[in-house]
């Protein structure tokens, strides 16, 4: 095993270790965590429950469980979709906010504040996420203003080309389950307008500004 490969098996030791501590402190799971990190960085396309599954790579039947308890401990909620009921967008609530802001996540934040060459380790882990999920044939995600179908239209501002939504500075800077590199040569795309909750007919394999 190689020192790289030594590295990074360690920082996954240490990283599960304080979202275990961090979670058990609020009689939580760590998946539980894990949802409410995802749902503070996901866009209005990707709060829906088949987009936190994707993410997490886990099922239907565990993530239905684990909202459960997060509704019943007042931490999220529920919202039908404006344009199609059948749609859930789960929201979190302030106090899931505030559990965030002092949890393994924030810590994590500080330690890599001021990390040497950081531009260049985001570079080099964000290739090795890429090659990853090829390998493993995972959804990816990323932030929306570096997709291929956001369209700038004003001071921070824009729009989806997938959809045609109107987007807001901060839109822009979440996370998406229909992100799209921009550097692919060809891609196909769903009509403008279509609904977020529909399945992908193939997943992308870069991830690029992804959190």
């Amino acid at each position: 095993m190689t020192r790289l490969l030594l590295l990074l098996e360690r920082l996954a030791a240490l990283i599960q270790q304080g979202l275990r501590e961090s979670a058990g402190q609020h009689g939580l799971q760590p998946v539980h965590l894990l949802i409410l990190a995802y749902l503070e960085r996901a866009n209005r396309y990707s709060d829906i429950p088949i987009a936190i599954a994707e993410y997490l790579g886990i099922t239907r039947g565990p993530l239905s469980q684990s909202l459960a308890v997060l509704e019943a401990k007042g931490l999220i909620e529920r919202e039908p979709d404006a344009k199609d009921g059948r749609i859930q967008h789960i929201r979190l609530r302030d106090p899931a906010r505030e559990l965030l802001r002092e949890s393994w996540l924030a810590r994590l934040s500080m330690a890599l504040q001021g990390l040497p060459q950081a531009a260049a380790l985001e570079q080099g882990l964000a290739l090795l996420l890429a090659e990853m999920q090829q390998l493993n044939r995972h959804q990816a995600f990323g932030i929306c203003r570096s997709c291929a179908h956001f369209q700038p239209i004003g001071e921070g501002a824009g729009r989806c080309g997938l959809t045609g939504d109107a987007l807001s500075l901060a839109d822009s800077e979440k996370l998406c389950r229909e992100w799209t590199d921009p550097s692919a040569s060809s891609r196909s795309s769903p009509a403008a307008g279509s609904s977020p909750g529909a399945p992908k007919a193939s997943p992308p394999t870069a991830e690029t500004g992804a959190t």
